[in-house]
């Protein structure tokens, strides 16, 4: 579905991503790891047409490498930005509203659906989304992206500083996302969680891939994990 080939992306002279190659198949969750700042979080930039690249990026056979953000978003691929990119002001149901676009047939999510996920959100649906915590911010952001109806939906950061029960909510949101038939390309911090619910892993580091496989093959693979990974000293 997705497949990234010699991509390399540059903020202005500093040379970010060398070569990075990755590829996300049908109905599959694919994590992102590394440490921070090897570049996890400008491969999905770049993939969604935010930062200058070359080299290859084919979504569903079509070339996206040079495109611009919103002919990406048109094609079907879904971004949930680390920032948490809400519109504070208006409620929580208008903020869903905004996610759907126009011409889709058969779409694979309504609001109840976000509703029934996140029960949370239901409680606060004509509430200002500014009022919300910073895991019921995470919670819309991530719903409202759905409500585009996303083939594929990236995912940077989503369980950073929530409490342990969000996460737990987000890892049984993003298994459900995958039974409706959307892929994930997942950066994440907690391993844990990555670990449990992905087909395959990708390991990141200097702005390159150091390590592919299955989390099994990760788990069982010492030194990369330490070398990449761990937090040392």
């Amino acid at each position: 579905m997705l497949e990234v080939k010699e991509l390399n992306s540059y903020y202005g002279k500093s040379h970010i991503l060398h070569g990075v190659d990755l590829e996300v198949g049908d109905r599959e969750i694919v994590s992102l790891l590394g440490r921070n700042g090897v570049g996890r979080s400008t491969t999905i930039k770049s993939i969604m047409g935010q930062v200058d690249c070359t080299g290859s990026i084919r979504f569903k056979e079509k070339e996206l490498c040079g495109s611009p953000a919103y002919l990406v978003s048109r094609s079907g691929l879904g971004y949930v930005p680390e920032n948490r990119d809400i519109f504070p002001a208006i409620t929580v149901r208008q903020n869903l509203l905004l996610g759907i676009k126009g011409g889709i047939k058969n779409k694979r999510w309504t609001i109840d659906d976000m509703f029934d996920l996140f029960p949370q959100l239901r409680d606060r649906a004509d509430a200002p989304a500014g009022v919300l915590s910073g895991g019921e911010q995470q919670m819309l952001t991530l719903c409202r992206t759905l409500m585009g109806d996303p083939d594929l939906v990236m995912i940077d950061e989503p369980t950073e500083g929530l409490a342990p029960k969000i996460v737990e909510q987000m890892a049984e949101l993003f298994e459900e996302i995958k039974k409706r038939g959307v892929s994930i390309l997942l950066v994440e911090q907690k391993l844990t969680i990555a670990l449990r619910i992905s087909t395959r892993v990708y390991v990141m580091g200097h702005g390159q891939i150091v390590f592919e496989g299955t989390p099994t093959q990760l788990s069982e693979n010492e030194s990369i994990r330490k070398e990449w990974l761990e937090v040392t000293g």
